[in-house]
């Protein structure tokens, strides 16, 4: 064990952040820390760094052990260049090296001075205190390179490089000043150092924050093959489905611990949920049964009957009433629902560019869009994705290229900025001036399923964080009614449980999505269709993040781009893959129902044989000839008909595994 919590509190005035929480990290563990936002992950990441104190509790980390933790938001104005800062980190080796240096020149004067024999030595007749100071310094020499090598300090730079590259910084941007830097570029610059220093125990808090996903992907590597242990806080369920096998949930300022990634811990608190509500109600039913029966014991107003109910009265009182487990999906009640029908066609691009000055971001893109559809449009950072959703939403012009909508689409945009939010305006104003006709009622109705109740109508929309200006902008997207919805990064800001309602959402919506996002466990859910902007040009995946990813990786390896992936398919292709899909859930759904019936008459036979064992060991049942004998074949008939079960059983389970392994 690395690092240990035991029985930690935190409040800050009266609100009780985390209460007696327990956990420990084991040496070269990969944990994170879920929860939704406000409940407490990092305080507990800054009570473990030292930067706060519990008020009660005992953090401890094993002696010897070093700690490194990267914060959401760095303020670094060195003048140093990015370059500069990384290598800063090695200085000590830096530092080693120049001292080997110095050693060999100094060890080189020293030879010039006197002969050497060979292996090294002095000459016998060369004086004493020459000999000894040059056996001394070839000694120091020694051990210091020897430590320079084992610290792997000739590869310094390269790994410098390779981590700036890795994070996503280009060799142009390296001799950039940090003062200069936006606060995602200072971040990346302070991963970066956090990386290079590999601390024992490494705390994250967001760390794939202003990441493109070729960067988040590095950093996913990095992390799986980092041997030492890292606890993370993240709403990104793709990088923790990868990284971590340990999830630490925080829930009403109560830690519970559940041994795998996000998508079993995710499975296991449905099921751990599902029994707490059957047992929280079976206790309520039973509590308001056992008041019935004493209120009406008491209504019969007779001595035996009071301390009947008195008896019972006592009974419930020292019940141990459970809790009421929290809500499922207590947040956000969104549904996106198309006023009108739009026709087939929604979107077509012809030989759309864009550039800026010299800085050119596609050229002679081709795409369309067919109602329906559920697309992703991804690739990395600055290479024109907004850009493109602000065309087709009419912020921006292309420089070249045409653009056409089909009949009766009505566009509803999700700006990741929300620039389209007025901050001088209060929630309930932003609202009301939009949709006028709607009642009071009707917008603190709709304000409330976006949690926002009571008084928060009033805030001013500037004064809200950047999740609760999410929400306002998702509300009003809610009752545009469009049939068409653009979405640039529409999970920024978002903690894990409204991401999951927005995905539901997403998914069961009859119009059609196009949208960006770095959210990949996002774009796995929701997308049907893939669109990534690379070199400038446009290249089509059929399906979601994990086929994209399969096909991406084939083409890596074989170096070629088969036509059908890199070109527009047709629609018919995208039927037959439908076809495909739907004929293959119906025979898996086929097969399961088979294994159900066979499960069931295995139970049931099993159930008669049993009986037949109580009745054959019955004395007027083996004193009967005749009923015994009848009894026994039947038991002999009964047991080939099991047998035969269990072997079909066997064959339809081991098919059922493999059609999940497949």
């Amino acid at each position: 064990m690395i690092l240990s919590v035991q029985n930690i509190t935190k409040a800050f005035g009266t609100d009780v952040i985390v209460s007696n929480a327990s956990f420990h990290i084991e040496d070269r563990e990969k944990a994170a820390i879920v929860g939704i936002n406000g409940a407490g992950k990092t305080t507990i990441l800054r009570m473990i760094a030292g930067d706060l104190h519990p008020d009660d509790g005992v953090i401890s980390i094993s002696r010897g052990k070093t700690l490194g933790y990267l914060a959401q938001h760095q303020d670094v104005n060195s003048t140093a260049s990015i370059y500069e800062e990384l290598l800063s980190v090695k200085r000590d080796l830096l530092d080693m090296e120049q001292d080997l240096r110095r050693m060999e020149v100094k060890m080189k004067q020293l030879s010039s001075r006197e002969p050497i024999s060979e292996g090294g030595q002095f000459a016998q007749e060369a004086p004493a205190a020459l000999q000894s100071e040059y056996t001394l310094l070839m000694e120091r020499y020694n051990r210091i390179s020897t430590e320079f090598e084992n610290r792997n300090g000739y590869a310094v730079e390269s790994e410098v490089v390779g981590v700036l590259k890795g994070l996503g910084f280009s060799e142009g941007e390296f001799d950039k000043p940090i003062c200069t830097l936006s606060g995602g570029q200072k971040t990346r610059v302070a991963l970066g150092k956090l990386l290079l220093t590999k601390p024992d125990i490494l705390l994250l808090d967001e760390p794939t924050n202003h990441l493109d996903l070729n960067s988040i992907a590095w950093l996913e590597n990095y992390l799986m093959n980092y041997d030492r242990a890292v606890l993370i806080v993240a709403h990104d369920r793709y990088f923790l489905n990868r990284v971590v096998k340990k999830i630490i949930e925080l829930d009403n300022g109560h830690v519970r611990t559940f041994d795998g990634d996000y998508t079993a811990y995710a499975q296991k608190k449905a099921q751990l949920r599902e029994t707490e509500w059957k047992a929280y109600l079976n206790q309520q039913q039973e509590i308001r049964h056992q008041e019935e029966v004493i209120r009406r014991l008491k209504s019969f107003n007779r001595e035996k009957s009071v301390k009947r109910a008195e008896s019972r009265m006592k009974m419930l009182d020292k019940m141990d009433v459970l809790e009421k487990p929290s809500e499922v999906r207590a947040d956000m009640h969104l549904r996106f629902s198309p006023q009108v029908i739009s026709g087939n066609d929604v979107l077509k691009a012809e030989h759309l560019s864009k550039s800026y000055s010299a800085n050119v971001l596609f050229t002679d893109l081709n795409f369309s869009i067919r109602r329906g559809e559920r697309v992703a449009l991804i690739g990395d950072n600055g290479t024109g994705k907004t850009t493109i959703l602000k065309i087709v939403n009419g912020l921006e012009q292309a420089d070249a290229g045409r653009l056409t909508t089909g009949s009766r689409v009505q566009i509803g945009y999700y700006d990741q900025e929300h620039q389209q939010l007025h901050m001088e305006k209060t929630l309930f104003e932003e609202i009301s001036d939009i949709y006028p006709d709607m009642t009071e009622t009707g917008i603190r109705s709709v304000l409330a399923s976006f949690l926002f109740t009571g008084d928060d109508v009033y805030k001013r929309v500037g004064d809200l964080s950047g999740g609760e200006r999410g929400r306002l902008a998702l509300a009003r997207l809610m009752l545009s009614k469009a049939n068409f919805l653009i979405l640039d990064e529409p999970t920024n800001h978002l903690d894990i449980t409204s991401k999951e309602i927005l995905e539901e959402a997403v998914s069961n919506y009859t119009g059609t999505v196009f949208y960006v996002s770095h959210d990949r466990y996002f774009i796995n859910q929701t997308a049907t269709r893939i669109l990534e902007l690379k070199d400038q040009r446009l290249t089509q995946y059929i399906g979601n993040y994990d086929y994209y990813l399969e096909k991406s990786e084939e083409l890596s390896h074989s170096g070629t781009e088969p036509a059908a992936v890199k070109t527009e398919q047709p629609q018919s292709s995208s039927k037959e893959d439908w076809a495909r899909r739907k004929e293959e859930q119906a025979q898996k759904r086929r097969l399961l129902n088979e294994l159900k019936r066979t499960e069931e008459q295995i139970s049931a036979l099993e159930a008669r044989d049993r009986e037949l064992d109580q009745l054959l060991s019955q004395e007027e049942t083996f004193t009967n000839v005749e009923q015994c004998t009848r009894l026994t074949q039947e038991k002999a008939d009964l047991t080939g008909e099991l047998e035969q079960l269990y072997e079909k059983w066997e064959e339809l389970s081991e098919q059922e595994a493999r059609n999940c392994c497949g």
